[in-house]
């Protein structure tokens, strides 16, 4: 690592300043002479649409990536990273979108993990004490709540990352990267994020933070700068703007921030789900005696905080998880237990969760991604062969349409970033080839992605419901739930807290009903 004093550039109260970085891969250029300046003790954001160059800029500023020109200052003195090491030397610290934790160890192992305290003859032995006492005392500091000797894989995920920010801290970071911190959270873990974010701020710590929601851009940061295609497209202070024109900067065009959802009568009904019975894998009841029914032109969504039973709902109705008891019905035909091909075929399509274990091999191109379960139709398939011809034409329209970047179908899906990776799962599924599903099941559509990715999503999703098609919608944004649906189910502990119409009730309501209480509680409560 090379560090020398910066001479002829201003840098007084610079936490960081990135000069003419430019990086470029194999197909596209990722940061095209990229100049990013963080003053000491502000909370900095970082927007711009999926592939617009954040992730690569902060991986370069972590020391993943080196520059092929540019310079890093961190603090007035100039670095050349060779490594993350060297970036962690120098007081940066990186909290990733996906956990890099060891889910059989505590969490108190996990934050010392590979800086561990030591004792006895030649420090042979790990002095666990020491790093129990250690990580007590640096999550009571920064007002980190965490269970020190609680297994990982016990824990939610709020709780998840806040180990993640220990790790860090532990390693001596003033300087913290949060890469879309929220994508994973519930509204209230975010709440609590962010009063976490702020003691670290008046702890002086320095923070940026790389997210596509504009609400929290306005509510956590004093600075953002925008990036688009690589580029910077402008630094503004956050009291100055708004989300209009910040929207307007990532995208380039006038953007809908609203939902625009015109009115329709439901048909008849497509899916019925009566008195179900499903297990997690604990073997404990999670989804207790649901009933509910999705018809033709309508989105049904259900709001609950993560883990009280969406997830193995929905993997019950798609045929990823035995029910124990009663019924999915789709159009007349019982699909219960049936297997998730079977289900398909029945058109019932589904948009899973999570979108690296269940939505795409991360070892396939991305135009094998776009027909998974799709591969042994027309027009890809004839007589037990696939059609590379027509494979390719398919991928290039969705790609194209679903703005799929970099636009290059050989690329792996791996190689994506997240939210790429999800319009190429949501492009597959929505779209009416070879065949029109009846059903879609969607759980967390827009799950890490940018504000123009989207207004396209839910356009296409309500272009759908125009179409007659039945969408039963699962997400954590109650934005999203409210925005879209047509009728709401509240979930808690497994169970349904009531049935209501998004205008007929608040978010302060549906939140007691996300915490246990009734539609009727919540009705008599209002007075």
């Amino acid at each position: 690592m090379d560090a020398t004093n910066v001479k002829n550039l201003d840098l007084s109260g610079m936490a960081v300043a990135m000069k003419g970085i430019t990086k470029r891969f194999p197909s596209v250029i990722a940061n095209d002479n990229v100049d990013f300046f963080v003053k000491k003790g502000e909370i900095h954001a970082l927007v711009g649409e999926n592939g617009a160059g954040k992730s690569t800029l902060m991986n370069q500023l972590y020391g993943l990536y080196t520059p092929d020109e540019g310079e890093i200052y961190i603090n007035g003195e100039r670095f050349i990273f060779k490594g993350p090491r060297d970036a962690i030397d120098a007081g940066i610290g990186m909290v990733h979108q996906h956990f890099m934790l060891v889910d059989n160890q505590t969490v108190s192992e996990n934050v010392v993990l590979g800086s561990e305290p030591r004792r006895g003859p030649f420090n042979l032995f790990i002095d666990s004490g020491k790093s129990r006492k250690s990580v007590l005392e640096l999550s009571k500091k920064y007002g980190l709540s965490v269970d020190v000797d609680a297994m990982i894989e016990d824990i939610p995920v709020g709780m998840q990352q806040r180990v993640e920010i220990l790790k860090i801290l532990y390693r001596g970071a003033n300087i913290l990267i949060f890469d879309e911190p929220t994508a994973v959270l519930t509204p209230q873990e975010t709440g609590e994020l962010f009063k976490i974010l702020r003691v670290l701020k008046e702890n002086g710590k320095t923070i940026i933070f790389i997210t596509h929601k504009l609400n929290e851009v306005m509510a956590i940061t004093d600075r953002v700068t925008v990036m688009r295609l690589g580029k910077v497209t402008g630094q503004v202070d956050t009291k100055d703007t708004n989300p209009r024109q910040l929207a307007n900067m990532m995208v380039g065009r006038e953007v809908l921030l609203r939902v625009e959802k015109e009115a329709r009568k439901p048909g008849k009904t497509l899916l019925e789900v009566k008195n179900l019975h499903v297990k997690d894998n604990r073997k404990l009841d999670t989804v207790k005696n649901v009933s509910f029914s999705v018809r033709e032109g309508e989105i049904l969504g259900i709001a609950g905080v993560a883990g009280n039973g969406q997830t193995e709902l929905i993997e019950a109705i798609t045929g990823l998880r035995k029910a124990e008891s009663g019924s999915i019905t789709l159009m007349g035909k019982d699909l219960t237990n049936k297997s998730a091909l079977d289900i398909r075929e029945s058109g019932l399509t589904h948009i899973p969760e999570d979108r690296l274990k269940r939505g795409l091999i991360s070892q396939y191109p991305v135009y094998y991604n776009l027909i998974l379960g799709k591969h042994n139709d027309k027009p890809f398939a004839s007589e037990g062969f696939i059609d590379m011809k027509e494979v390719k034409k398919f991928a290039r329209y969705i790609v194209d349409t679903f703005d799929v970047r970099p636009k290059d179908i050989e690329i792996l899906g791996g190689n994506l970033s997240g939210g790429n990776q999800q319009k190429v799962v949501v492009g597959r599924e929505l779209s009416t080839i070879p065949i029109e599903p009846k059903v879609v099941a969607i759980s967390q559509p827009t799950r890490g992605l940018d504000i123009g990715a989207i207004e396209f999503i839910h356009k296409t999703i309500l272009n759908m419901r125009a179409k007659g098609i039945g969408i039963l919608l699962v997400s954590m944004e109650l934005d999203e739930i409210f925005s879209l649906s047509d009728r709401i189910l509240v979930f808690y502990e497994g169970k349904i807290m009531g049935e209501v119409l998004p205008d007929e009730v608040n978010r302060e309501e549906i939140g007691l009903m996300m915490a246990g209480h009734s539609k009727a509680e919540v009705v008599k409560e209002r007075g």
